[in-house]
């Protein structure tokens, strides 16, 4: 019960890591709000965890600024914030289109930053020593040869947690970053299936490879991942900031 009395808004928290990030917290105490753009999918997932749940579009400052007033509407303040909505998308230098850079970078990185703000204006008004986590990722960290635009926008956000955690540390808010591997899931099948196309292997293979790469022996799982969420709210993170943290079994080394 590391989070008793706290409350948390998770960002793209219908399933995957941000679910798996929203039934941890609860079980750690936390009164939590998951906030997703698919509405049917975001308030199934809450029923089923005893969550809060919320309709938000990340692109859109209208929506994010409603969804943050709910928040605090439903839980009376917002003491964390975990920015986990994200999309992938890959393609070699010479086939980026300016749609997928565009989108991309309005949900990885516009999302994160400007519901960063929303909730750090919130925290700031009401006096709140909050918490702020960032998901970049391994891919933030390097680039990679057919990954060239999402790489770009996980680089910015360990960039973002940086400026943001040396900025708002003033106020007493901490931000920082988990960057994870390669999980396992659905989001993986499906960027298994454009590794497909691209590299002419199998659908599986690509997986099966990445998974084996792993010095842990494994892909990780968004089970994985929720160690260190919980850290970076508790008390005992009082005193870091401005970090991005690798959870990835092995993967990158910094």
């Amino acid at each position: 019960m590391r989070l008793q009395g706290k409350t948390a808004i998770i960002t793209g928290a219908a399933r995957g890591i941000g679910r798996a990030f929203a039934e941890r917290y609860i079980a750690e105490g936390a009164t939590v709000a998951i906030a997703d753009i698919n509405e049917e999918a975001v308030r199934a997932t809450a029923a089923q965890i005893g969550a809060h749940a919320i309709v938000m579009d990340v692109t859109k400052q209208d929506s994010i600024d409603a969804g943050v007033a709910e928040a605090v509407r439903l839980m009376g303040g917002i003491d964390i914030l975990i920015n986990n909505a994200a999309l992938f998308d890959l393609a070699p230098i010479t086939e980026i289109t300016r749609q997928s850079y565009d989108t991309l970078f309005a949900i990885n990185v516009g999302g994160a930053l400007f519901t960063m703000q929303a909730v750090a204006r919130h925290m700031i008004d009401t006096s709140r020593k909050g918490r702020i986590i960032n998901m970049a990722s391994q891919a933030g960290r390097r680039g990679e040869a057919l990954v060239g635009v999402y790489c770009a926008t996980k680089a910015a956000v360990i960039s973002l947690t940086q400026s943001a955690g040396l900025n708002l540390i003033s106020h007493g808010i901490n931000v920082n970053a988990i960057a994870p591997g390669v999980v396992d899931g659905e989001h993986w099948d499906g960027v298994d299936a454009k590794f497909a196309a691209y590299e002419n292997k199998p659908r599986g293979q690509k997986k099966a490879e990445v998974g084996a790469a792993v010095p842990y022996g494994r892909m990780g799982t968004a089970e994985d991942l929720t160690g260190m969420a919980v850290f970076l709210a508790s008390d005992d993170a009082e005193y870091i900031v401005a970090q991005t943290y690798n959870v990835d079994g092995g993967n990158w080394m910094n």
